[in-house]
């Protein structure tokens, strides 16, 4: 092999790089020319939650896997912990701010004592989190009694319920925008001033990303302005880049999932980062659960079902991989957008619901196979 020709990892980057936007482009021509609905503003808008919805939690997932953990009691604690809140507010009359406090609590210290069970007891992630999907499940239905728990008291409007009914107004989305993209132009700037940047190639990122920015909330404005959840999506996204590109806690993530012996050796403290993860998976969890109960209106038994699936499928979609070590935020966020058009096109289509889980675990199994295929390269 010479110096200039691409090292396999490098080659399989590259295709995951061009195949995820190709997949994404694929879809949405499909479900363009079936039904031209998908196209249009409101469309677009719901898609826009869906995503949110779907990326948190796959956010949070990407953070477990990383160190090579996996979470499969995500979907569930979504459920048991929106419908907490709503049971809290409808049922006793507590405040919607103290409700959503005390659900963000209850999943930090779930997720806090599973973390330590997992690593201080050297016990598979995978066993535990199965036994958590099984009990949260469980816990789910005993809370709300196997009903309908609505998200306010009354029909009033209240924090919960606006979670995903609430749009920026146009012209603050547009400043927001502005502000965002000010934010991304100064950070360009500053990474193109280090040694050994590639200006242009941060130059042509940035402008990008400022296009695609100005164009989503175009699309919105059309409708009703950018949705809540939109945004609530930008700062945990944000927070999450941040901690994995910026932080001592991400590159330890990365060294535990590339090899767990050499991190130990180096002094990384694996159980530390390891419980910490699985802590920001829990307040992930939180917010999700309080999207999604938000979302559906009122909290039922089948709010957060398989959530984890399409979680776990966004992430290795986006080329993270689930033996960890390696995955990006950028990734994890357009596996995100193909599973959730995915299933919205499906939606406008009509698609029976038995046809929508085959879809939803080909594309798992399907993404899967072609990890493993592209990491024997």
């Amino acid at each position: 092999m010479s110096p200039t020709s691409p090292t396999p990892a490098r080659a399989a980057a590259s295709f995951r790089a061009l195949a995820l936007p190709a997949a994404l482009l694929a879809l949405g021509l499909f479900f363009t020319l079936r039904s031209p609905e998908f196209l249009s503003a409101r469309n677009l808008s719901m898609l826009a939650i869906e995503v949110s919805i779907t990326a948190v939690l796959a956010l949070g997932m990407f953070l477990i896997i990383l160190p090579g953990h996996i979470d499969l009691s995500a979907g569930s604690g979504v459920g048991l912990i929106g419908g907490l809140s709503a049971v809290l507010i409808f049922e006793y009359g507590w405040p919607a701010p103290v409700a959503l406090l005390i659900g963000l609590v209850a999943a930090a210290g779930i997720w806090l004592g599973m973390g330590s069970i997992i690593v201080k007891e050297r016990v598979p992630a995978f066993i535990i989190t199965l036994g958590g999907l099984l009990v949260f499940r469980g816990l789910h239905w005993l809370v709300i009694h196997n009903a309908t728990i609505p998200v306010s008291r009354g029909g009033e409007t209240n924090i919960f319920s606006s979670l995903t009914t609430y749009y920026i107004p146009p012209t603050a989305g547009y400043v927001l925008a502005a502000l965002v993209v000010l934010v991304l132009a100064v950070a360009g700037w500053r990474k193109s001033r280090l040694p050994g940047a590639d200006g242009e190639k941060i130059f042509l990122q940035t402008f990008l990303a400022g296009q695609l920015i100005l164009l989503f909330v175009l699309i919105c404005n059309a409708y009703r302005g950018v949705p809540l959840p939109a945004l609530v999506l930008a700062v945990v996204t944000f927070v999450i880049h941040t901690l994995t590109r910026q932080t001592p806690f991400g590159r330890y993530l990365y060294a535990i999932g590339g090899n767990e012996e050499a991190a130990v050796v180096s002094g990384v403290p694996v159980a530390k980062v390891s419980i910490g993860a699985f802590l920001i998976m829990g307040i992930i969890v939180a917010i999700t659960g309080f999207l999604q109960t938000a979302y559906a209106g009122a909290s039922t038994t089948t709010v957060g079902t398989l959530m984890e699936l399409d979680a776990v499928a966004a992430c290795v979609i986006g080329g993270t991989s689930l033996k960890g070590g390696r995955g990006t935020v950028f990734g994890v966020l357009m596996g995100a957008l193909i599973m959730a058009a995915l299933l919205n096109g499906m939606t406008l289509l009509a698609v029976s619901p038995e046809a929508k889980y085959i879809a939803r675990g080909g594309v798992l199994a399907l993404a899967v196979w072609a990890d493993v295929r592209l990491s024997r390269r």
